[in-house]
């Protein structure tokens, strides 16, 4: 028997995903050591890789970070020059993820899109604690927006997700701004003691438990109460934030997140909209080949970035 409600929310294709990747997890996966949570993740992230579409091309290299080089890949549409460039932040708590575990979600919105995507390599807690990711994500999108010529949107999910809203405050009325930004179930940071961390405590895919475990771990056990940059939704001056969509999948306790940070920003004048994807649950990315549901938000997602990066407001 599925549990309530997501017995009649989620559909089989979706299922299947979700048991699929359970069965790279024990009951018990937050109390492996951390590079048995590592090996796992990037199990399962290779077992869903799709391989890059033809024609895109790859090469990796380092930009100046604040403590050290960050690693970045990039990757070029096979023909046409860029009309702008992604800057895109994988998610995986803060504590998981690299180059390889998104590797091709970025090559497929690189083809996509027509345009440049850099993914970042950011430090890593809990050897590195907040604000270290942040930092690295500020100093890589400073470089290629400095460098590029073009216009950069910032994207990523949902611990990605974070980090590109957090750049984003941290950058309006500066030197270099996004062009735009694209967020996917992003984790945003609002109160985990009500709305959709309630109603979706035990989603499939993410709990709040897992949440509230991967703030503690970021944070070194002391989750920073009012800070914008590790709490994007604690900001309070929204104004001057670049064009936003987001995505929630609707099975996700983040899922209340998204509309909040859209509407903070609207209600600032600026321009903010919001997509749940119902019937989807966290890491949905991962099942844009097996799930119907999965692939038309990734279609969604890969046509608003080339939208905003064409500086135009999607239809």
């Amino acid at each position: 028997m599925r549990p309530a409600p997501y017995d009649r929310l989620i559909d089989e294709e979706t299922w299947a995903f979700v048991d699929r990747s359970a069965g790279f997890y024990p009951d018990d996966a937050t109390a492996l050591d951390l590079s048995s949570q590592r090996s796992v993740y990037d199990s399962l992230c290779h077992a869903f890789d799709a391989g890059r579409p033809a024609g895109v091309t790859v090469r990796d290299y380092s930009v100046p970070g604040p403590a050290a080089p960050i690693p970045v890949r990039e990757y070029a549409p096979a023909a046409g020059a860029p009309l702008a460039c992604v800057v895109y932040l994988h998610g995986g708590g803060f504590i998981l993820g690299g180059l390889d575990s998104h590797d091709s979600i970025c090559a497929e919105i690189c083809h996509g899109t027509g345009f440049t995507v850099v993914a970042v390599d950011y430090r890593l807690a809990p050897e590195h604690l907040h604000p270290a990711q942040f930092e690295d994500a500020l100093a890589a999108f400073r470089h290629v927006a400095g460098t590029s010529g073009l216009p950069v949107i910032l994207s990523g999910d949902s611990a990605g997700g974070n980090l590109a809203a957090a750049v984003c405050w941290a950058t309006r009325g500066g030197d270099h701004v996004p062009a735009g930004q694209v967020l996917v179930y992003p984790a945003l940071g609002a109160d985990t003691s009500r709305g959709t961390f309630l109603t979706h405590a035990y989603a499939p895919m993410l709990s709040t438990a897992d949440m509230i475990y991967y703030d503690e771990v970021r944070s070194g056990g002391m989750p920073p109460h009012g800070d914008p940059l590790f709490t994007p939704l604690a900001a309070r001056e929204l104004d001057a934030m670049p064009p936003t969509l987001v995505f929630t999948a609707e099975c996700d306790p983040l899922s209340g997140d998204g509309p909040d940070y859209c509407a903070r920003i609207a209600a600032q004048g600026g321009r903010a909209h919001c997509i749940e994807e119902q019937g989807l649950v966290h890491g949905y990315l991962r099942a844009r080949h097996s799930v119907a549901r999965a692939r038309r938000s990734f279609d969604r997602i890969v046509a608003g970035i080339r939208a905003l990066g064409a500086g135009e407001w999607p239809s």
